[in-house]
């Protein structure tokens, strides 16, 4: 997570420190001033100010998701163009400002004194508020980056938290910081973050279709970086840099760092510090903790606080209310009023006699349907392009007088109902036609015949592993049985990799899998339960010098079962939607048990079982490849890359005919092929959703 925090934690410690600087200058103004009680008036600002910059970033959340899939990749983009301009100003002003902020903020303090309430309100408002506007609109550009991370905004409380710590170390004197140096620092190093948000944002605007050229790519690195590796995963959170990128990212990063950098390091450089004359009063600047207020201003230069008028006529309670509240309620009534009602409101009924009831034609746009069943029996329910049966949002399992909602973008086109109840036929209401632009992302479905090629090839392809598996597994017992043991653990490794190439089909085997290549976990004497059999209890005994004898009745039985399992197969029920599932699940137990060590009786040989699942998920897409390739043709190159990276990992742990042990890879290596794998399955996710089984009128 420390790769999506890093950014985020930056900005919150530098903004942080700039508003804990220009708050610790009031405070101390205020109380050598003897003005103690105009501090509330500070804090009033300050709050308001905060509570600003949060209504703020509800008001962007709120109005993105409120977006269609393609507008929030515009709007998203925009506003990372936005964040980086605002961080820019902001380097250059603080490296301009940084020395004489102390006596500017003073004076404007000096100033408010002699006025009303309200003036030193707006002025903390004012000083304040700015960087938390910053704040708010750069965290929310490297929290929509990062995804479902909760990494920027850990980064930002840890950031602001370590700010404040500062602020109160400079403001009790307790703390020296060269502050000029740190902004100056903090800066060259947001320019470089602020040029992979350039990056990032240019690539949303051109996923958004606001600018040309999503698929000009200046590079492709893909099949040769792993991107679930520590130090990618770590580029492209701090940097934004990704294995592949657009032209115009390239220059649009290129020509920011080049140019901005350039004009920073420039002005640092012509920047000459002041000279002092000697006995002459220190001029307040931000080298000393005087920023936070070290050295006491003259009586002279304060005039005495003049109470307010304004304070005897109200509470002291109504300003600091009124000012924190009035942006919450604002920032409250943009997401009440800015809702998209007739399709939140819309309630569209679900049964045999009234599939589609109360549907009209939405707005473009992201869209909210109440589906209510009023019938009596549970049902599924499709939003559909009648046309070509195209999914765009589905409620499976809606029982009879309840309702959920249905949430899906709605563009241009031809949009009706499909209700599927549980028993009998399909049912497809009156279409309806949408007028408007943008795209909306469907789902071909797939039906139990679409799937019946692809299962029986793989079929095919389990009965043939089978009956190889038979063969291999007496064997096996007989050269147990023979006492030729240094021989049985190449037969074992050999009939236990044919084994887990058949990962697919797991699920129909029914019992036969536990009682083939079921572990000790669960079972009351583990490795010594009498229940223990299989695979992995023929593994323990042979690595743990037990002797034929002892392993005579395992292999046995272990031969028998698979025999078993060879002729009750083409009898048994496999359920087409198990393929599309397994492209998934084969490797998602692979990371929990091959690749942990879980597994390991003491052969040691995890990794050429994860070698194994992965051979029998690339058998498996190649079974698929039609189906997907007609649905998701930009999936099969990306996992394609993914399978040949893992791959050339696990080779890379193979020596002859020896394999290293998952526990005693290096520490890189280990991270390398969990990362392969992670990026892997993250890629198949889709695979059931593209392939699940969906009944038609």
């Amino acid at each position: 997570m420390w790769d999506d925090a890093f950014p985020s934690f930056l900005i919150g410690l530098r903004e942080g420190l700039e508003a804990g600087l220009i708050v610790s200058i009031l405070v101390a103004t205020l109380v050598r001033a003897g003005a103690r009680s105009r501090l509330a008036q500070v804090w009033t600002g300050v709050l308001a100010a905060i509570a600003l910059a949060l209504s703020f970033g509800a008001v962007l959340t709120f109005t993105a998701a409120s977006l269609s899939a393609t507008a929030q990749e515009a709007f998203g983009g925009t506003l990372s163009v936005i964040a980086v301009a605002f961080v820019t100003a902001m380097v250059f002003w603080m490296r301009r400002s940084a020395h004489s902020l102390s006596g500017e903020i003073k004076d404007k303090v000096t100033g408010a004194l002699g006025m009303g309430a309200g003036v030193l309100v707006v002025t903390s408002f004012l000083a304040v508020g700015r960087e938390g506007l910053e704040t708010a609109l750069f965290l929310w550009t490297t929290a929509q980056a990062a995804g479902e991370s909760a990494g920027p905004l850990t980064g930002a409380a840890i950031g602001l938290v370590l700010a404040a710590a500062l602020c109160w170390g400079l403001y009790r004197r307790v703390l020296r910081i060269n502050l000029t140096r740190f902004f100056t620092a903090t800066g060259a190093v947001l320019i470089v973050i602020a040029a992979g948000v350039l990056g990032y944002g240019l690539r949303d605007l051109q996923e958004g279709g606001v600018l040309p050229g999503h698929t000009s790519y200046a590079f492709d690195l893909s099949g040769s970086i792993d991107a679930g590796a520590w130090y990618s995963t770590l580029v492209q959170g701090v940097l934004n840099l990704t294995p592949t990128m657009t032209w115009l990212q390239v220059i649009g990063y290129g020509g920011y760092l080049a140019v901005v950098m350039t004009l920073f390091v420039r002005g640092v450089r012509e920047r000459t510090p002041r000279r002092v004359p000697t006995g002459a009063p220190t001029r307040v600047g931000t080298e000393t903790a005087e920023s936070a207020g070290a050295t006491e201003p003259t009586e002279a230069t304060v005039p005495a606080a003049q109470p307010a008028q304004a304070s005897r006529r109200r509470p002291a309670w109504v300003v600091p209310v009124a000012v924190v509240t009035v942006p919450a309620l604002i920032a409250g009534a943009a997401v009440l009023f800015g809702r998209p009602k007739p399709a939140a409101a819309e309630t569209v009924a679900v049964s045999e006699k009234e599939c589609g009831k109360g549907f009209s034609a939405p707005k473009p746009g992201r869209q909210t349907f109440q589906m209510h069943n009023t019938g009596d029996k549970t049902s599924e329910v499709y939003l559909v392009d009648p046309a070509t049966n195209a999914v765009y949002g589905e409620v499976e399992g809606l029982a009879p007088g309840t309702t959920r909602a249905l949430v899906a973008t709605v563009a241009g086109g031809t949009y009706a109902w499909r209700c599927v109840p549980s028993s009998g036929p399909a049912v497809t209401s009156k279409a309806v036609r949408v007028s408007g632009g943008g795209t909306a992302q469907a789902v071909v479905p797939v039906s139990e015949q679409d799937l019946a090629g692809p299962l029986q090839q793989y079929k095919a392809y389990v009965d043939k592993g089978l009956a190889t598996l038979v063969g291999q597994t007496r064997t096996l017992a007989a050269d147990i049985k023979g006492g030729h043991l240094g021989k049985a653990r190449g037969d074992w490794l050999t009939a236990h990799l044919t084994y887990s190439s058949l990962g697919a089909a797991y699920g129909t085997f029914e019992d036969f899998d536990q009682k083939i290549n079921g572990r000790a976990d669960g079972l009351p004497g583990g490795v010594h339960d009498k229940d223990f059999a299989g695979f992995h209890r023929v593994e323990y005994g042979l690595w743990h010098g037990e002797s034929a004898a002892s392993l005579t009745a395992p292999a046995q039985q272990l031969a028998a079962e698979v025999e078993g399992l060879q002729k009750a197969f083409p009898h048994q029920d496999f359920d087409p939607s198990d393929l599309p599932l397994r492209a998934h699940e084969i490797l998602e137990n692979t990371l929990q048990f091959e690749l942990t060590g879980d597994t390991d009786e003491g052969s040691g040989t995890n990794l050429a079982t994860a070698d194994a699942n992965l051979a029998g998920t690339r058998e498996l897409l190649t079974v698929l490849r039609p189906l997907l390739t007609t649905r998701a043709p930009h999936l099969l190159p990306t996992v394609d890359a993914d399978v040949a990276r893992l791959q050339s990992l696990l080779d890379a742990a193979r020596h002859g005919g020896a394999w290293t042990p998952v526990t005693r890879l290096d520490a890189t290596s280990r991270a390398q092929i969990n990362g392969a794998t992670g990026q892997l399955l993250e890629d198949l996710s889709p695979v059931p959703d593209l392939l699940e089984i969906r009944k038609s009128a």
